[in-house]
């Protein structure tokens, strides 16, 4: 450029904006929360009339702690879903709830006194259920700041809790109408119970951890028979063993009678005594015996075990007061097996399922050794008062104890340790065990006569079918895991022994058996008067002195009946919460029914579980439509996150250091449906993500400073390539609605992130750059251009909005300011039909492989450093295909590979051309631009300065007139 070359820099129109580079999510993300509070946009939004409705009914968190990473992705999911149906044409409406009942507050509470040295059982019940109450709506006002900050929006100020006086009310009446349809009795069973505790536990609040537990062999003697051989059994438990009522032997197994020949010396085994055992795992029990030689004698055939009576090993024992002097049965069990053991398995009716339905099918008694702290019975011979359990959650001396008088009284053979995953509280951490008691149990399997039987006579029958029939899955994989579990699910449990939650609102007659029809009093009016209670005061009235004669005064005697005291299961508190929020809230759903349940994979046997029994058993069918599950939250390596191996991850610091965006950033970049993982370079991945998304938008707002309706152009008038545009907008529309109609967030964002990348800034924006810059403001390209780039922002903003909550609405009010005006006020457009093209789509896809190969042979010129920009070239490209040559011959195609000239040849291209080898057909042969360089534009052309304006070309000093 010559010394007196003007300088044109002001005449170019580049992009101008105040959209900061920079986006400090940070700072500014809680100017938007505050900002969106006081227009009230949640409000607002339920003001648009004739909306479809759409419901995501919440499940409820416990409120007792600050939120975790795992509270994070499942509220960021449920927000994305209810914003993206609201932006479909919904009306999506989203309550957000809290359980506040049951064990997690109470223990935080027993904890606090037993701190302070404070015995819970000298504190007066209601004054206890308040000190729980008090402690939850602590937790529920922090845990909904933080949620909000995480830019989740709904109905914050009108939340569901399971402790207000309503929803107990409904939790109450729900229980009632078992109580009235007869699913509901009262029965004697082993259940999971917490020592620590001191309550029964469903299989929602347990998880598995290693374990280490006693083993042992021992010898159970016929009374008569088998030729005095002793029949071993093998157990983990040997604290059950005064429990024993039975041995059972598998049917199909193959036993044999063993002699012990020779022992070591520390063994128990005596040379000469003769054992039956299961022939597979003879070897392994006289390998744990010590024995060193035995033999086979013959054969023993399962039907000489029938009406067998072996002796208990403690009968007679000294001290045992006669306690154990009964008859032990040999019976047939289809659950034994010779996997491990022995072959037969010790029974005890009173601590596992699979014992309790052997001892219904033969009539074996029950027993009442263990107490609800763990311990045996006070007057239990031998044992009394010692403990299986200890209140510290450590193992008690039962174990030990009755080792040493099984040795003693000869019927040990031998002993061990074993590793093995066994059931603990998920709260206390302690182990449980199996433990007889008499609880209150919703029986899946009853025929109900409630009138609600479309999908069946029982609750079973109707969860099944409610699956099969009527909701979908996501992933698809949830409905065989749902089906599965209830299929193979015993009784409900509905029963705690607690005193924080909703009493089982029922009372039995005294002198009566749970087995006499009249044992419940079933009368409609005292249910209406216990719900209208509990709705005025709250489920503290039941607790009241006088109350049971309050609410049978002139209906029942007083006298006559006992009032129960035990408080429901709290997943029956959430399964319940479909009544007293989809159905009884002018924001829920007018047949009681969410569109979508959606929780962690966990909650197949949690809430989605629990959910589904009670609505079956009280309204007849699934409280949902859709059930969406996502997996747990990993560390970087894929390790489950623990605070002692310091690998966890904070939302509070995410947001900190990065902003809510980025952390609904990277939900949106995972695959929710499985485990994801999360970590500082995850993070920095999404954040590196995050930015080059941002400029691509701020790069839009630029571009599109003072746009006019009077420059718009109609798609017909519009060159090719911005009608390719609109038909990959049109394509997108299409994929965008379908995915987030599917949940699939992250096909949403993939589509979203490479259509910005790839299609607009490596590919349109490159090539439109020159004439957004340098073509007249009337010029019909760059018009076209800009008409394109206001297309693309109505669409990418509001696509976008559900995942970048923040910094949408920091582009929309960029370019559209206004004190009340908001993206997530807007729908997502509504794109015309017409513009999807597929033959203009087919033929850009070949001008746009060709353009590849001609960008390739200019990078590796550039990389050798022969030219600095790609304007500095002409090549020649050489094109076999007639009709692509013809193509690229009315695109411009010196245009659209940012070169100053550009020739097209169809003659074969020279053995020295660049070709690219997914790209046959083409050949790039370099050349260089002859000319000067344009002072404006920078293009190589022959005809700069021979033009009115010094140094421009013709284009150029057109614009500047």
């Amino acid at each position: 450029m010559c010394a007196d070359t003007p300088d044109y820099r002001e005449t170019v129109f580049l992009p101008e904006t105040d959209f900061p580079m920079r986006a400090a999510l940070p700072a500014r993300e809680p100017e938007w929360l505050a900002r969106w509070e006081r227009i009230g946009i949640y409000d607002r939004l339920r003001e648009k009339e004739g909306r479809p409705d759409f419901v995501l009914h919440d499940g409820p968190p416990y409120a007792n702690g600050h939120l975790h990473i795992g509270h994070a992705l499942n509220k960021t999911i449920k927000d994305i879903i209810v914003r993206s149906h609201q932006m479909l044409g919904h009306d999506s409406r989203y309550v957000p709830g809290w359980d506040c009942h049951g064990l997690p507050i109470e223990w935080k509470i027993e904890e606090q006194y037993r701190a302070a040295g404070k015995d819970k059982d000298q504190v007066p019940v209601i004054d206890f259920r308040q000190e729980c109450r008090r402690f939850a709506e602590g937790w529920v006002d922090i845990q909904r700041a933080e949620f909000k900050r995480l830019g989740v929006y709904g109905n914050w100020e009108d939340p569901y809790l399971t402790m207000d006086f309503h929803a107990e009310s409904v939790i109450a009446a729900e229980f009632m109408k078992l109580l009235m349809n007869g699913a509901l009795y009262q029965g004697s069973k082993p259940v999971m119970w917490s020592p620590v505790e001191k309550t029964a536990l469903a299989e929602a609040e347990v998880e598995y951890h290693d374990h280490t537990s006693h083993t042992i062999w021992v010898r159970f003697r016929p009374v008569a028979g088998l030729e005095d051989a002793s029949v071993v059994i093998w157990t983990t438990t040997p604290w059950t063993i005064p429990q024993n009522r039975a041995v059972a032997y598998g049917p199909d197994i193959a036993y044999g009678l063993y002699r012990v020949d020779t022992a070591a010396e520390n063994s128990s085994a005596q040379p000469g005594e003769t054992l039956i055992l299961a022939d597979t795992l003879a070897q392994s029990v006289m390998t744990a015996a010590r024995v060193e030689g035995f033999t086979r004698l013959r054969d023993v055939a399962t039907a000489e075990f029938e009406g067998v009576i072996l002796r208990h090993p403690y009968a007679g024992v000294e001290g045992g007061n006669g306690e154990w002097d009964y008859d032990v049965p040999m019976l047939p069990g289809e659950h034994v097996t010779d996997d491990a053991g022995t072959g037969f398995v010790h029974t005890a009716p009173s601590h596992g399922d699979d014992d309790y339905q052997l001892g219904l099918k033969f009539g074996l008694p029950m027993t009442y050794n263990v107490m609800e702290d763990g311990a045996y019975r006070a007057d239990l011979p031998l044992f009394a008062g010692q403990q299986i359990i200890t209140p510290e959650g450590k193992e008690g001396p039962a174990n030990v104890s009755n080792i040493k008088q099984l040795a003693y009284a000869g019927a040990l053979l031998a002993k061990g340790k074993l590793k093995h995953s066994y059931p603990h509280s998920w709260r206390s951490k302690a182990p449980v065990i199996f433990r007889n008691t008499p609880q209150w149990f919703a029986a899946i399997d009853h025929r109900l006569e409630d009138g609600q039987g479309d999908l069946g006579d029982t609750i079973r029958t109707r969860a099944l079918k409610s699956i099969e029939e009527l909701v979908s899955f996501t992933p698809a994989t949830g409905k065989n895991r749902l089906h599965s579990m209830i299929a193979a699910r015993p009784d409900w449990v509905l029963s705690r022994q607690r005193a924080w939650g909703v009493p089982l609102t029922c009372f039995t007659k005294k002198g009566a058996k749970p087995t006499d029809p009249d044992y419940l009093l079933r009368n409609a009016e005292v249910n209406a008067r216990i719900i209208k209670a509990f709705e005025e005061k709250g489920a503290d009235v039941w607790y009241e002195a006088d109350f049971k004669a309050r609410v049978l005064d002139g209906l029942a005697d007083p006298d006559q009946y006992e009032q129960v005291f035990d408080v429901l299961d709290v997943w029956f508190d959430s399964g319940s919460t479909h009544a007293f929020v989809l159905r009884d809230r002018a924001d829920g759903t007018p047949d009681g029914i969410a569109d979508v349940y959606l929780e962690g994979t966990d909650q197949h046997r949690g809430w989605f579980h629990s959910s589904l029994l009670q609505a079956c058993g009280t309204k007849g069918r699934a409280p949902y439509r859709n059930v969406v599950t996502h997996g747990f939250t990993l560390d970087e390596k894929g390790m489950k996150m623990s605070k002692s191996v310091g690998n966890t991850v904070a939302p509070q610091e995410v947001i900190a250091e990065y902003g809510a965006d980025i952390l609904r950033l990277w939900v949106a970049q995972s695959d929710y449906t499985a485990d994801q993982r999360i970590g500082p370079k995850i993070l920095k991945g999404t954040a590196d993500s995050y930015r080059r998304l941002r400029n691509t938008l701020r790069f839009m707002l630029g571009a599109l400073k003072d746009f006019s309706e009077d420059e718009r152009v109609a798609p017909a008038e519009m060159p090719e390539l911005e009608r390719w545009v609109l038909h990959r907008l049109a394509e997108l529309d299409a994929e965008v609605e379908a995915r987030y109609r599917a949940f699939d967030f992250q096909g949403v964002f993939q589509a979203l992130f490479n259509f910005c990348t790839v299609d607009l800034s490596a590919f349109y924006f490159d090539i439109r750059k020159d004439a957004l810059y340098c073509d007249a403001p009337d010029a019909l390209r760059r018009r076209a251009a800009r008409t394109v780039l206001d297309l693309l922002f109505y669409r990418l903003t509001t696509w976008l909005a559900p995942i970048l909550v923040f910094t949408m609405e920091d582009v929309w009010l960029a370019r559209f300011p206004s004190e009340t005006g908001s993206v997530h006020l807007q729908d997502f457009p509504k794109t015309p039909a017409d513009w999807r093209n597929p033959e203009l789509a087919a033929k850009w896809d070949g001008i746009r492989r060709a353009r590849r190969v001609v960008t390739a042979a200019l990078e590796l010129r550039r990389t050798a450093k022969e030219i600095g920009a790609s304007l500095e070239a002409a090549p020649v490209v050489h094109v076999e295909d007639s009709v692509l040559l013809g193509a690229l011959q009315a695109a411009d195609f010196a245009d659209l590979c940012i070169t100053s000239d550009l020739s097209l040849s169809a003659d074969p291209a020279p053995a020295e051309a660049f070709r690219l080898p997914e790209v046959p057909g083409i050949g790039v042969v370099f050349e260089r631009a002859s000319g000067e360089k344009c002072a404006r534009c920078w293009k190589i052309l022959p005809d700069v300065g021979s033009h009115a304006h010094p140094g421009t070309c013709k284009r150029c000093n057109d614009v500047l007139g």
